[in-house]
């Protein structure tokens, strides 16, 4: 059994990470929360579990295979780099930084102390996405070259959540939530990004909620990213453009919205579809899901590379990243930006 220690233990912990790796067949020995009735919980829901204040005790249990952190966007780095020195492998969830460049500094010390890491880009895992992914790759769209994804929601009154009342430096705002999804999409489809036009404006939030990113991949595809808190009539999530083809997907699993009716799918087994103009036909739902990223994680573990076996190399996150950051900076300028990676392969 691999024995793990989740630090924090709310709506990321408790709702996704402790599920996942119960259903992955890992033990959660620890779990790190100061909060009176988060303890409570863990002691509902993981009966057993050990339960410390914060991460510095969580590092001192003995006998812990793995670290998942799931605490404020802000506080990634600079508890990956812990987990680090302390030599326990770690999954970070995302994003690994607030910035290109002090994520790369968390991947380099990793790589320098021969720890192993990954980062948890869950999304890539879902069925939908594999489904967007297996469609692209089977030719049934031809050449492709325009990528669509939305991630539109209706929240007039904002949640009050550190990730909406938080500043970006402190890792707050869609940028880094929904859009470290949408980019990392992005890139397991087509490719690294080398050019970014965005848009970016905070309407309800102390951070940013809308953003739109215009990006070009290496490859000659562009994607057109859109998140926003603020569309009372949400968009198809994705469609992907070809020369022999479209691809259209309405809704994920977790999405109940459905404005679209003439785009759900009327069999539970199938995921999306392939258009030809007035002709279309279902794509069979890939049998995946998020705890494949942690099925992964486990079999890494005891491989003989356990780095090298990660699901989520996390030099990707560092891309993420460096595309976020241009796209700040092309949203102040109002000019398309160059995307700068740090230690670029």
């Amino acid at each position: 059994m691999i024995s793990v220690g989740l630090a924090g233990f709310g709506s990321a912990g408790r709702g996704i990470h402790a599920p996942l790796l119960h259903e992955a067949g890992m033990t959660i020995a620890a779990v790190s929360t100061a909060a009176p009735q988060r303890v409570e919980q863990v002691h509902d829901d993981v009966p057993g579990a050990r339960v410390v204040p914060d991460l510095d005790a969580l590092l001192r249990v003995p006998g812990l295979d793995l670290i998942v952190l799931a605490t404020p966007s802000g506080l990634h780095a600079d508890q990956a780099r812990q987990c680090i020195d302390a030599g326990i492998a770690v999954v970070v969830d995302k994003p690994l930084a607030t910035d290109a460049t002090r994520a790369f500094g968390v991947v380099d010390a990793a790589r320098a102390a021969g720890v192993a890491m990954t980062v948890f880009q869950n999304r890539r895992f879902d069925a939908e996405h594999v489904a967007a992914r297996e469609t692209v790759r089977s030719g049934q769209l031809g050449e492709v070259f325009r990528h669509e994804f939305r991630w539109e929601r209706w929240r007039p009154t904002p949640k009050d959540r550190w990730r909406e009342n938080a500043p970006a430096a402190e890792g707050g705002g869609i940028l880094l939530d929904l859009h470290s999804h949408m980019i990392d999409a992005a890139v397991d489809l087509f490719g690294p990004i080398d050019r970014v036009y965005a848009e970016v404006a905070a309407r309800s939030t102390a951070s940013e909620d809308d953003a739109f990113l215009a990006c070009r991949h290496t490859s000659g595809v562009m994607s057109h990213l859109g998140a926003t808190s603020l569309s009372a009539a949400p968009g198809p999530r994705v469609r992907i453009l070809g020369r022999a083809g479209a691809f259209m997907l309405n809704q994920f699993d977790d999405d109940g919205a459905d404005i679209y009716p003439d785009l759900a799918n009327a069999n539970v087994g199938k995921c999306g579809w392939v258009y030809e103009g007035a002709q279309r036909v279902p794509v069979d739902r890939p049998a995946a899901g998020q705890v494949d990223f942690y099925r992964q994680v486990r079999a890494a573990l005891v491989s003989e590379d356990p780095q090298g076996a990660m699901p989520v190399d996390p030099y990707d996150a560092v891309h993420t990243l460096a595309v976020i950051d241009a796209a700040r900076a092309s949203a102040v300028h109002g000019t398309a930006e160059q995307v700068r990676t740090p230690g670029q392969r």
